[in-house]
C-alpha cells in the first residue's frame, strides 16, 4: 500500500490518485488525466526531484510505439493544467533534456511526498464540508453551466470633434478587452457589435441575435477639460436595467480611472459581490493606461492601421506606435502591438530584414510581458518568437499560458486556433475557432485567414470552405488551402481551379 502507484500524492494543494490518474482539488472537484498523461505523471512521481529525460519518458510510456515529442508535450501540458501549475514550478522543464517533478516540502515533512489514505479520507471530508459551506456563502452557477455572456455596444460620442469618436471607440474596445480577462464572463467582440452603431435598437433583439444575456450601452461627452460618461447594463432577456451609472463633471484626466471602474462594476454585477473572482483577476483587468491622452490617440490610430494587414499599413502603424511611445514608453498595449507589426511582416513575407524583425519581435514581446505579465496577447506574441525559432515546445507552453489568461478573448482564440496544429494539438483548432466565432459572429476579415488552417488541420473541411472562399485566390498559400478543402469535399472543378491558381501565382 506504500507503493507510489497506489498511494495518493499531494501536489500544489491537490490530491493526485496515481492509480486512477485523477487530480482532486480541496473543493472536491476532480479531473481525470488521459492514460498517457497519467503514465507520464507516474514515471515522474517515481523519481521526485530528479531529472527524467525525454527519451526515458518516451521509452516507458510509449514502448514500441512511434510518436513525436508533441505527444509528450501534450501530456505535460495536461498534467500542469490539472495541477494548476501555470508557472511550471511543480513540473519543471529542463531545456532540451527532460522534466523534473518538484514535490511539496514543508517544515517537518521534508521529503515525505506521499499522503496516507487515512489522511486522504479526512482531507476529503474537510473539502466536502468546505464545498457545502461554499454553496450557501458564495452561490455559484451549476457545474458545467454556461456563464452569462455580454455584448458591449459602441459607446456614443456626444462631443464636438472627430478625435473624441476615437476615444469613444477606444473606451468600447478597452472595456471589451478588460472584461475578456475575467474567466467567468464571455464577451462578444467589438466587430460583432459594430453593426449596431448609430442605429435604433431593441436590446432584446440584440440579445437574441448575438446569444447574450446582457448588453452594455453608454455615451461619452467631453467639454474642454470636463467629461461625462454614462453606462447602463441591460438584461437582454427582459429588457430590464440591471445597473446604470453616470460620471458627471469629471476631469478629463480621470478618463482611464472611470473606464477601470466601469469594467470592475460590470464584472461584479454579473458575477456577484460574493463571487470567487480572485484579487489577481481583478488586478489583471485593470489595464496599465497611458499617462498622456496624445499617446493613447497614437495607439488607437496605429491599431487601426495594423488591422488592415498590408505591407504599407504595417509601416504606417509602426510610425504611429513609435510616436506614441516617445510620449509614454511604458504604455504596454502599444509596446505589444508594435511587436505584432514585426511578426505580421514576417508572416506576409514583406520583411525587408528578417533578422531585424526577429530581433525586434523578441525585444518587444519580452518588454510587453515585463510591463503586464497578465496580458494574454503578450504571451501569444511571445509564442511567435518561439515559432520563428522552431522551438515548438516553448511555443506550446506560451500558447497554453495565453489561453489560461484570456479564455474569453475572441481575437486570442482566433489566433490560437491557427497555432493549434503547430503546437501539436490540431484537434483543438476547430474547438477554439468555434468558440471565437461564438464570441464574435461578425468577425473581422483577417480571421478568415487564421480560422481556415485551424479547420483544415482539425479535419473540419465543411467549416473551412466558406472562410477560404471569402479569401479569394490572390495568394498561393490561400489557393493551396482552397484546393485541399475543395478536394476533400469532392468539389473537383473548384479544386482544379485552385491548383491552377497556385501554379500561376507560384510556379516553383
Amino acid at each position: 500500500m506504500e507503493s507510489p502507484a497506489l498511494t495518493p500524492l499531494r501536489l500544489n494543494g491537490r490530491t493526485v490518485d496515481l492509480q486512477r490518474g485523477a487530480v482532486t482539488d480541496d473543493a472536491g472537484h476532480a479531473m481525470t488525466l488521459r492514460p498517457q498523461a497519467a503514465e507520464v505523471l507516474k514515471v515522474l512521481a517515481a523519481q521526485p526531484g530528479k531529472l527524467v529525460t525525454k527519451d526515458e519518458l518516451m521509452r516507458l510510456v510509449w514502448a514500441g510505439i512511434a510518436v513525436t515529442d508533441d505527444s509528450l508535450v501534450q501530456c505535460i501540458t495536461e498534467i500542469r493544467k490539472a495541477l494548476g501549475d501555470e508557472k511550471h514550478t511543480i513540473v519543471k522543464t529542463v531545456l532540451k533534456r527532460g522534466y523534473v517533478l518538484e514535490p511539496e516540502t514543508t517544515a517537518g515533512t521534508r521529503d515525505k511526498h506521499w499522503l496516507p489514505w487515512r489522511w486522504t479520507a479526512l482531507a476529503a471530508g474537510v473539502a466536502g464540508a468546505a464545498a457545502l459551506a461554499g454553496v450557501y456563502l458564495f452561490p455559484m452557477a451549476k457545474p458545467g453551466a454556461e456563464p452569462p455572456a455580454i455584448a458591449v455596444l459602441p459607446f456614443e460620442n456626444l462631443s464636438v470633434g472627430s478625435q473624441w469618436d476615437r476615444f469613444a471607440d477606444g473606451m468600447t474596445e478597452d472595456i471589451i478587452t478588460d472584461l475578456a480577462r475575467f474567466r467567468d464572463i464571455p464577451v462578444i467582440a467589438r466587430t460583432s457589435t459594430e453593426v449596431y452603431r448609430g442605429k435604433p435598437h431593441d436590446v432584446r433583439a440584440i440579445g437574441s441575435a448575438l446569444d447574450v444575456d446582457y448588453v452594455l450601452e453608454g455615451s461619452l461627452r467631453i467639454n474642454l477639460h470636463w467629461l461625462r460618461v454614462t453606462a447602463q447594463l441591460v438584461n437582454a432577456k427582459t429588457g430590464e436595467h440591471v445597473w446604470s451609472e453616470r460620471y458627471d463633471d469629471r476631469n478629463v484626466g480621470d478618463f482611464f480611472a472611470i473606464q477601470d471602474e466601469i469594467t470592475e462594476k460590470i464584472a461584479a454585477t454579473l458575477t456577484g459581490w460574493q463571487s470567487p473572482i480572485s484579487q489577481e483577476q481583478k488586478a489583471a483587468a485593470r489595464r496599465k493606461n497611458p499617462a498622456d491622452l496624445n499617446a493613447y490617440d497614437y495607439w488607437l490610430l496605429g491599431a487601426a492601421e495594423k488591422h488592415k494587414i498590408t505591407p504599407a499599413s504595417m509601416i504606417e502603424a509602426r510610425k504611429l506606435f513609435e510616436k506614441g511611445l516617445a510620449l509614454d514608453p511604458g504604455f504596454q498595449p502599444m509596446v505589444r502591438d508594435l511587436g505584432y507589426t514585426y511578426t505580421i511582416e514576417l508572416w506576409m513575407g514583406s520583411a525587408k530584414d528578417r533578422d531585424l524583425n526577429l530581433r525586434r519581435l523578441d525585444e518587444l514581446s519580452a518588454r510587453a510581458i515585463e510591463l503586464d505579465p497578465q496580458d494574454p496577447l503578450a504571451w501569444h506574441l511571445r509564442g511567435n518568437v518561439s515559432a520563428w525559432e522552431g522551438d515548438r515546445e516553448t511555443q506550446r507552453e506560451r500558447f497554453e499560458r495565453a489561453l489560461s489568461l484570456g479564455p474569453n478573448n475572441a481575437d486570442l482564440l482566433a489566433l490560437a486556433a491557427s497555432d493549434a496544429a503547430a503546437v501539436g494539438v490540431a484537434e483543438r483548432g476547430p474547438e477554439l475557432a468555434d468558440r471565437a466565432l461564438r464570441l464574435n459572429p461578425h468577425h473581422p476579415h483577417w480571421w478568415d485567414a487564421t480560422l481556415t488552417p485551424a479547420y483544415v488541420y482539425g479535419g473540419a473541411f465543411a467549416k473551412a470552405y466558406p472562410l477560404a472562399r471569402k479569401l479569394g485566390l490572390e495568394s498561393p498559400r490561400v489557393a493551396a488551402y482552397q484546393a485541399m478543402i475543395a478536394s476533400e469535399l469532392g468539389k473537383t472543378d473548384e479544386a482544379a481551379a485552385a491548383v491552377a491558381a497556385v501554379v500561376r501565382l507560384d510556379p516553383a
